[in-house]
């Protein structure tokens, strides 16, 4: 019988040190003013407040200057896709939402608040996030299963004139096309040159799809659990509909494996397995990113035989392409200019500015910066703000 947390002791939990290090939780909230005597309670709350509250009521945009809301993202998931452990729920989620806002803060100042929600339907996630919204200066979607999520982003994006991202596609895309970039340059190609097989049609996978598509990759084939995606297949949703207009100019069909013969690059994020085989069928100075976890597509030691470039989503091994390295400064970059939401050309900005960092140290084992590496955050954060700005969607 499974021991469970509620079968033995705390005490007893507390000797794996993962329980221990989350003993209380990883996250608290501590005042940024003092509170010593009774002048400053009168200037911190009432009655001083009162005057803040009614500037605020005549020129709502005061909030941004005169409260935390433009320093602060909401992180929000309903539980149904967490990590590689699929829908355990809300509070089982509250762990990883906590580390995401710990990162948040750690690596770009953004202080960040774990919401996890206690529904999965779409219209009841819009509502409850849009009615949150005026206490947030950005949106960070987590976790949430595919496709629920492509409509829930799409729909706050629409209602609301602050940053929505969904970190789960488009953290992964930024890191994902910042290597893909520096691995064609290692191996003396560009985007345009590459013919891409990417494994998965979920949040990552179309994400990663439609940056690669926006940043001008040559080709790129998608495969789901029953094959390549492609125009006139049956039963496709219409987010496979459309990357079925939109990828496989080559009109390829069959498996993943099959559509790997003579690619420039594989990504994978679909916790599938490909065989040795497939990726010794690749064209020379292949390019693999093996992104699932823990569990690779292919082990890394077996794709390195036959590729160039091996990436990972672990951090056991070179190259790995993590979150971390994108949103931080995502938000960071968003909410200095006070941006109305995130382009598809800020986006592309952050993977840009995460590629230069690497810089003339390009290798193949280093194609993609370390997570704490100084430089990320405030290069991707320049870039964002940059961009925003050229966008027309920066208020500052």
């Amino acid at each position: 019988m499974a021991v469970t947390p509620s079968s033995i002791s705390l005490e007893a939990l507390d000797l794996d040190p993962a329980f221990a290090l989350h003993r209380g939780g990883k996250l608290e909230i501590r005042s940024t003013v003092p509170v010593r005597n009774a002048d400053d309670l009168a200037l911190a709350y009432t009655p001083g407040v009162a005057r803040v509250c009614t500037a605020i009521a005549e020129e709502p945009e005061l909030v941004n200057d005169y409260t935390w809301v433009s320093n602060v993202v909401a992180v929000v998931s309903d539980g149904t896709a967490v990590l590689g452990l699929g829908d355990i729920g809300p509070a089982a989620a509250m762990p990883v939402m906590e580390g995401k806002a710990l990162l948040f803060k750690q690596f770009a100042g953004v202080d960040a608040v774990p919401i996890c929600l206690d529904c999965t339907d779409v219209d009841a996630l819009v509502e409850t996030v849009a009615r949150l919204a005026p206490s947030f200066g950005g949106i960070n979607l987590e976790d949430i299963s595919a496709p629920r999520c492509f409509e829930v982003e799409d729909r706050l994006r629409e209602l609301l004139d602050i940053p929505v991202f969904h970190d789960d596609q488009h953290g992964t895309a930024i890191v994902a096309l910042a290597a893909l970039k520096n691995a064609a340059r290692l191996t003396g190609r560009s985007l345009g040159d590459l013919r891409a097989v990417v494994a998965g049609a979920g949040a990552s996978g179309v994400a990663v799809s439609r940056i690669l598509l926006n940043a001008g990759i040559g080709d790129i084939a998608v495969s789901d659990s029953k094959g390549l995606i492609h125009q006139g297949r049956d039963g496709l949703n219409p987010v496979k509909e459309a990357l079925a207009r939109d990828t496989n100019k080559a009109g390829l069909r069959g498996s993943t494996e099959e559509a790997l013969a003579g690619a420039d690059v594989f990504v994978g994020l679909s916790g599938s397995t490909v065989s040795e085989q497939a990726i010794a069928s690749m064209a020379p100075g292949a390019i693999v990113f093996a992104l699932s976890n823990p569990t690779p597509e292919v082990h890394p030691e077996v794709a390195r035989k036959h590729a160039r470039v091996v990436a990972t989503g672990r951090s056991d091994f070179p190259n790995q392409i993590n979150n971390v390295l994108a949103f931080p400064g995502v938000f960071r970059g968003a909410l200095d200019v006070r941006a109305s939401t995130i382009t598809e050309n800020m986006k592309v900005a952050a993977a840009e500015a995460l590629a230069a960092v690497v810089g003339d140290d390009l290798s193949a084992d280093y194609v993609i910066p370390s997570p704490f590496d100084e430089r990320v955050a405030p290069a991707v954060t320049a870039a964002v703000a940059v961009q925003a700005r050229a966008d027309g969607v920066a208020r500052l």
